[in-house]
Parts: C-alpha cells; structure tokens; sequence
C-alpha cells in the first residue's frame, strides 16, 4: 500500500497500518506537519521549530503503538507532545519574549508616513502581547495559543495536554483576564499620537 492510497483514511487508520508498514506514518506528518511546526514557531522562534517538528513526530512515530484508535484526528495528539516538548523550553521562549521587547522594533523609511504608523501602532501593541504572554503562566500559555493561535476546540486542547475540559476553560479564562488587563489600558491613539 502507498501513502496515496491511505488519502481518505482517518488518521487512526493511517497510524494503526503504519505500526506494520512505517512508511504510511509519512501520510501523517504530510497532513499535519505545517500546522504543529507554525504552532512551535510561534511558542519558541523559527530557529527552533525545526528541530522542534522534526522531535515531535520521532516521539510520535516511536509511540505510534499507543495512538487511541477512537481518535481519528492525530493533530491534538502531535498538539500534545509538541506542547510538552515546548515546555522542556520554556527558558527559551521566555528569553525570546524577553529580547524581541528589548531590541524593540526595527527603523522604519523616511517619507512613508502610513506605513510608519501602521508600523509604530503594531510594534507597541505587539511589545504589549509580547510582555503579557511572557507573564502568564506556562500551563495558561499553552491553553491560550492553542486555542486562539492555532484554532483547536477545548475538546481538542483538553485531549492534546491530557487535561480535564473544564481546566482548558479555566485557564483559558485566566489567560484572557491577564491579557486583557495587560492589554486594557493600551491606548493606540494615545501611544502614537504623542510619538511625532
């Protein structure tokens, strides 16, 4: 069988075949490789994601045996063990946070006004995110990316770091308080406008 012939199978089905034929398991990582390396790209730089991809889907072809054939969706499964691969680096993605907000945003082109704004308007809000992201707790950072960077349902998230639902939910709603109230008191107009 070729990985062509598996483009209509679950992915339950693809993992459970490729335990007796491991070529199949590159179906998996064909449909769901992009999505979990933006997802690591996002929590830790791009230098990183790489290595990160490449980690997550060793340990889930290692583990491919143990893959719960009721789930027919393998990505909140990679989710999972890209998050905790995530966490091993946390220093990391902190101290990245950390630079971007103190190397602060690249020169803008004299006689482009707009775009300077437009410029100047995302750096600032994004130096907020940035520094609101850094302080939240790890659990509810991988909660809130998961959810609003990548998508997932709390379902999703709560089978993807082996979580109860109502936990997803409430560290979910801790994140966004502590975001919010971080984010809140920005004011766009007020922090441009007094820059010219």
């Amino acid at each position: 069988m070729t990985p062509e012939d598996t483009d209509s199978d679950d992915d339950a089905s693809v993992i459970a075949r490729s335990r007796h034929e491991p070529s199949l398991f590159a179906v998996i990582f064909d449909r769901h490789s992009r999505h979990i390396h933006r997802y690591v790209a996002r929590r830790l730089g791009p230098a990183t994601a790489d290595d990160v991809l490449a980690d997550t889907f060793l340990i889930a072809f290692d583990k491919r045996a143990k893959f719960d054939p009721a789930r027919s969706d393998a990505r909140p499964w990679l989710y999972g063990i890209a998050t905790n691969l995530i966490s091993r680096q946390r220093r990391t993605e902190v101290r990245e946070l950390r630079l971007r907000l103190a190397v602060g945003p690249p020169g803008a082109d004299e006689g482009h006004a707009d775009r300077v704004a437009d410029r100047v308007t995302a750096q600032a809000l994004g130096a907020r995110l940035d520094r609101a992201l850094a302080a939240l707790r790890p659990r509810e950072r991988d909660v809130l990316l998961l959810v609003a960077a990548e998508g997932l349902a709390y379902q999703e998230v709560a089978e993807a770091l082996d979580i109860p639902v109502g936990t997803v939910k409430s560290r979910l709603n801790r994140a966004r308080g502590r975001v919010r109230a971080e984010l809140g008191a920005f004011d766009l107009v007020k922090e441009t406008s007094g820059h010219g």
